[in-house]
């Protein structure tokens, strides 16, 4: 990353790590309790489709059902507290200049891209191709197909219609707008840089995001 990155004159400190995620891409990596990660949506209207779980015992993981239930809210943004399958806090979100996430819309997949858009769609390139091949090129965090569940779309606009469906609409993010999280055990963090080209989640042209990790 070059010294103009957008995020380059509101970081705190020196990060401890930062990991530049191209357009289409995936990371998994491991967050310890304390530690603060910001997802950067380098040039906007991106999506960042992100599965969390704990280090300790990957079988606890991000819950979508707990967290909307305990916060009362199906978005997220500062003051969200990311609950676990056992309704344990796993991060919280600190900081946010875009100011809203979404937590229904769920992830692509070949089966979705066929039902949604149509039968030539179906071997695109999707997330849960992604996050499949994470997991397959890094056994070390003991993760298989039926770890992945429900996520959360980092930068993506998702909002419920009047009639209680979904809207997959423009995104609502900009150039440099990012999402900052602290860890509140540690995780296992496992992201998939949408390659979505057939709605307006990633602009229907993907870029690059970034990750940035700090101390508390």
């Amino acid at each position: 990353m070059n010294a103009s990155s957008p995020v380059q004159d509101t970081a705190p400190m020196p990060p401890l790590a930062r990991h530049l995620i191209e357009a289409g891409d995936h990371f998994i990596g491991r967050l310890q309790q304390g530690q603060r990660l910001r997802i950067v949506d380098l040039e906007g209207n991106q999506a960042a489709d992100t599965l969390f779980y704990n280090a300790c015992d990957v079988a606890e993981r991000y819950s979508a059902v707990d967290t909307v239930r305990e916060q009362g809210s199906l978005y997220l943004t500062t003051g969200s507290v990311l609950r676990s399958t056992l309704n344990r806090p796993m991060l919280r979100i600190v900081d946010d200049s875009c100011g809203r996430h979404d937590t229904l819309g769920g992830a692509c997949s070949s089966e979705s891209n066929t039902v949604r858009y149509a039968l030539d769609r179906r071997h695109m390139h999707s997330c849960r191709d992604n996050w499949m091949l994470a997991i397959a090129n890094h056994p070390e965090y003991g993760l298989t197909k039926r770890d992945i569940g429900h996520n959360i779309n980092f930068f993506m606009n998702v909002p419920v219609t009047p009639e209680g469906g979904l809207d997959f609409a423009d995104g609502i993010s900009g150039p440099g707008k990012y999402v900052e999280l602290v860890s509140e055990m540690d995780v296992v963090v496992l992201i998939s840089n949408c390659p979505q080209l057939n709605n307006p989640c990633s602009g229907f042209d993907p870029t690059p995001i970034e990750l940035l990790i700090w101390r508390h």
